[in-house]
């Protein structure tokens, strides 16, 4: 029989994405993040600076599965200041899907920029059958720290055409900044506008409570895949 004939390599396609974070009482901050995916492997790198009060260099590799049921992905990061972390979320379904995911980090110093509790169980659902568009409900909720931090997601993904994407992430949150019953119970309502042409794309997001502080944040980015 014939062997098999390989096509030529994959190239791997970039993401570079510069990121600036506007927050109440904080000093203005920014991030560079570079992403490079081919086939089912994606990796990236990402410099995080806060003035001189915080910076953070970060690595990260996510595997994504295609399995019959859906699709695994598992993900690992690194941190400078000792930070590890990992996850793993499941899609199971094509036209209607489920979500499932869990996560943990070891609690090291880290500037979360998920803005979404790092140790934490997702569950939601979501469907392709709309024309042009992927919907999806999730919530995200701290199962190991006691804070309550929770955050509800509906995300709408359309596609008017070949080269453009609209995505409309609006998100829900409360909980404490920790696990004092003590602390303040915040809760507010936030939203992330992406708008994908092409090769570009840009970000702005409106968030109250960042991080399930007293500040609010608003974040803008604009990138290039390449």
């Amino acid at each position: 029989g014939r062997e098999p004939q390989s096509g030529p390599p994959e190239d791997i396609a970039y993401k570079f994405t510069p990121t600036y974070y506007s927050t109440t009482n904080v000093t203005p901050a920014y991030d560079l993040n570079l992403r490079g995916s081919r086939s089912v492997h994606t990796a990236w790198v990402g410099f995080y600076q806060r003035s001189n009060e915080f910076q953070q260099l970060r690595l990260g590799y996510e595997n994504s599965m295609e399995l019959p049921f859906g699709r695994l992905v598992p993900s690992l990061q690194y941190a400078t200041r000792g930070f590890l972390g990992g996850s793993v979320t499941a899609e199971i379904g094509e036209r209607y899907f489920g979500l499932l995911g869990f996560g943990r980090t070891n609690l090291r110093d880290y500037f979360n920029l998920n803005f979404d509790p790092n140790d934490m169980v997702l569950f939601g659902a979501g469907t392709r059958a709309l024309p042009n568009t992927t919907l999806s409900l999730f919530q995200i909720r701290d199962d190991r720290l006691g804070t309550g931090q929770r955050v509800s997601h509906v995300v709408a993904r359309i596609k008017p055409d070949d080269k453009t994407r609209w995505t409309v992430d609006v998100f829900y949150k409360e909980g404490r900044a920790d696990s004092d019953p003590a602390s303040a119970w915040v809760h507010g309502t936030g939203v992330t506008l992406t708008w994908d042409y092409g090769r570009y794309f840009a970000r702005v997001a409106s968030d109250p409570y960042v991080n399930f502080s007293n500040n609010h944040m608003l974040r803008a980015a604009a990138g290039l895949r390449f």
